[in-house]
């Protein structure tokens, strides 16, 4: 039997990826290899092996980057020490950090300077966690989502702050929130939520996959949180799920008795890898669209990759002739194009 597929929109690349991605590819094309980041740009096997053949060295510790190199820091965002470490060792630094991270960084320390008991619910040894959590090592505590509050004893009770791991499963925030504000009545929380739009969107869209399909694939890499969550999410729902980073991945036997599949994927894979699991579905195959909502957000390249690429124009310019004021650069053309040109532009 030939399925009916359903994708989900939104799904793939968010806006921090874009951003993420793009800036490395700039590092890429304007330095000589190799350019080092410090942990995976993102978590994507397949965006990763991209940059390892144009030159790009992941490290997991700055004592393995030399002395005078080009770096970026990844978009899970780093600890303090480690951005002050590449910025001291480093020509040129770039910290691609996504801002809706460096918001909860900021929640982190304005919460642990006024006093609070801070958890952090999150996963322990993603990036994201470790960057968050060494904000203000001494003021939090990681809570892991399955364990709960566990035996948490703050201080003071009435000084209890509450903040997340941006890839989180709504689910998973939703539980400690509940028992956060059961067992400490004056519980603090962000304004808005910590969890990001395209995490809380793409977990949307499994909920209503999981309405009409009974099989979902989830297209990312292993170490994606947020691929992990929408698994998660499927299987709450009472739907078979599986992730996979690509066709190669899909067992026939999975595929049997379901006349109805939906294909999502994380907010750090590829859509190539998307078209290409749903060409593997069949020839023939009905594909509808099932869409929650419309993002049209943006993030810009970090503020250090814009003045980079706009000092690096000045010099080109200026072995010709001065340029009319306010001529836009490259970078002031970055809505222009996006992380899936980019990689392709890489690939050659």
């Amino acid at each position: 039997m030939t399925p009916r597929v359903l994708l989900a929109e939104p799904r793939g690349f968010c806006a921090g990826v874009e951003m993420a991605i793009k800036a490395l590819t700039w590092m890429v094309r304007v330095f000589e290899p190799p350019v080092y980041c410090y942990h995976e740009i993102v978590h994507n096997a397949a965006v990763v092996d991209v940059f390892e053949r144009a030159g790009v060295v992941f490290v997991d510790e700055m004592a393995s980057v030399p002395a005078g190199a080009v770096i970026m820091l990844s978009a899970h965002g780093s600890a303090p020490q480690v951005v002050a470490d590449a910025s001291r060792a480093s020509a040129v630094m770039v910290d691609a950090v996504c801002p809706l991270v460096t918001k909860v960084h900021h929640e982190v320390k304005r919460a642990a300077a006024k006093g609070f008991d801070i958890l952090y619910v999150g996963h322990e040894g993603h990036d994201e966690a470790l960057g968050a959590m060494a904000q203000a090592p001494e003021a939090v505590t990681l809570i892991d989502p399955e364990d709960g509050l566990a035996t948490f004893v703050p201080k003071d009770p009435s000084k209890v702050a509450l903040l997340a791991q941006t890839t989180l499963g709504m689910y998973e925030w939703h539980g400690v929130l509940d028992d956060a504000t059961e067992q400490f009545a004056d519980v603090h929380t962000s304004r808005k939520s910590d969890l990001c739009y395209a995490t809380t969107n793409r977990q949307a869209a499994v909920d209503q996959l999981a309405q009409q399909a009974t099989l979902i694939l989830v297209v990312g890499s292993e170490n994606s949180s947020n691929t992990q969550a929408l698994v998660r999410v499927a299987l709450n729902a009472g739907v078979a799920a599986h992730r996979i980073d690509g066709p190669d991945d899909i067992e026939p036997d999975w595929l049997v008795d379901h006349d109805v599949v939906g294909v999502t994927a994380g907010a750090s894979a590829p859509d190539q890898r998307v078209q290409s699991v749903v060409q593997s579905l069949g020839s023939d195959i009905a594909v509808e669209t099932l869409r929650v909502t419309q993002e049209d957000e943006y993030f810009p390249l970090p503020p250090a990759m814009r003045q980079l690429m706009h000092a690096l124009q000045g010099v080109v310019e200026a072995g010709y002739a001065a340029r009319s004021p306010g001529l836009p650069g490259p970078v002031d053309h970055d809505r222009d194009w996006g992380a899936t040109a980019a990689l392709e532009l890489l690939r050659g």
